[in-house]
């Protein structure tokens, strides 16, 4: 070993579009608990975390698909310029 290492590049957009689907599924999978265990109120946290939500609704179906989306390429883009910029730092 040379004493130095490097670490790779982290590409932003794979990162956003495997973030993107792996919170889409989560959301509807969450939906889908949701619906088959009502008692569960799964419905609760999504009308904190996306605003304009509505349980259960094709609006708020659509705005929490599209807010999914939303969060994880910010998570990408955030994740992957800090994970790149300390990254391309050398250390002895």
């Amino acid at each position: 070993m040379s004493g130095t290492q490097e670490l790779s590049r982290i590409n932003i957009s794979q990162l956003g579009y495997s973030l993107s689907i792996f919170f889409v599924a989560t959301y509807l999978f969450c939906i889908a608990l949701g619906v088959i265990v009502p008692d569960w109120e799964m419905h609760k946290p999504w009308l904190q975390f996306f605003p304009g939500f509505e349980w259960l609704t094709l609006q708020g179906f659509v705005i929490g698909l599209v807010e999914s989306v939303v969060y994880a390429w910010y998570v990408a883009i955030v994740f992957g310029v800090l994970f790149n910029f300390f990254g391309s730092r050398r250390t002895a």
